[in-house]
């Protein structure tokens, strides 16, 4: 079967995928949530959820796989993805004569889509369809909810020396949107230094961090409120902080978790059905998730 994959390359895949590799994390991820884990032969050693995962085989790095234990698996198909694994890692394997598949998402919908196409070359349709529809559900579920209310401005930070955050054009942001946020960064760089002085002139409603274990990030948070600069940002000084699951870094179903955990603490009034009550906006929100992920 000939597939074309998010960089219009056309991939021979065979007609019956019986063992898989995958390079990246989030990769692993949606081979797990189309059910076919028992197929997965191989990841990387980032791959870490579900656990079962990290009891793969591990072929080395996204950036530098090893070749060699790659083809000893014998994989009928290599998931790749642009934005982590290197042209010429998809080259070199194609030169062994190893099919590679690669994403490209840039957006929420464009991660739906890839969990479509990866879908259709696990010839893993009937999974992915209620899958997507239940993805797409929620999602739509979430624009009803937030219909006329503001964008909350935030600032989603994902370091804080040097201080880093999230380009106008990555999924991080796309996210940041379906949840009903804004970046104050507006910037095409996708992982950009921003001064932390411009930070306190454009004064975010919000903080967002991204955390497997918010316990972690509290005391971060706490270290944060000495520090000049930051002392002087309104959000920092009234609490106005949210922890959501780190999900939300990876282009994967579980993407879209994160954004609802978003969506409800910075709009709790679209959500007060399923809020306890009294939980105000001037309060420190900090939600967290049982979850372990890294791009």
């Amino acid at each position: 079967m000939l597939l074309n994959d998010e960089m219009g390359r056309r991939v021979k895949i065979p007609a019956e995928v019986r063992r898989v590799v995958s390079l990246a994390p989030n990769l692993t991820e949606i081979v797990f949530a189309l059910g076919r884990g028992d197929q997965l032969a191989g990841d990387t050693d980032f791959c870490d959820y579900p656990p079962a995962a990290t009891r793969k085989p591990h072929v080395g790095g996204p950036i530098n796989p090893n070749f060699e234990q790659i083809a000893a698996l014998r994989p009928d198909l290599i998931l790749a993805t642009k934005s982590i694994n290197r042209r010429e890692t998809v080259d070199a394997l194609d030169r062994l004569g190893l099919p590679v598949f690669v994403t490209d998402p840039h957006t929420v919908d464009g991660m739906i889509a890839s969990v479509v196409h990866i879908g259709n070359a696990l010839q893993s349709e009937e999974s992915a369809g209620p899958l997507v529809n239940d993805l797409r559900a929620r999602l739509a579920e979430l624009n009803r909810r937030l219909a006329g209310a503001p964008p909350r401005r935030v600032l989603f930070v994902v370091w804080t020396d040097p201080l880093i955050s999230v380009g106008r054009d990555t999924f991080i942001a796309d996210a940041l949107h379906h949840a009903g946020a804004q970046s104050v960064v507006d910037t095409a760089a996708e992982w950009p230094r921003i001064n932390l002085e411009e930070i306190v002139r454009l004064q975010p409603e919000f903080l967002v961090f991204a955390s497997a274990h918010a316990g972690d990030t509290q005391h971060d948070i706490d270290a944060l409120r000495s520090r000049p600069g930051w002392r002087q940002l309104d959000a920092l000084r009234r609490g106005n902080i949210v922890v959501i699951s780190d999900a939300i870094n990876r282009p994967a179903p579980r993407m879209v978790d994160a954004i609802e955990q978003l969506a409800r603490a910075l709009h709790s009034e679209s959500f007060a059905s399923r809020m306890n009550p009294g939980a105000g906006s001037d309060q420190m929100q900090i939600t967290e998730e049982a979850c372990a992920c890294a791009r």
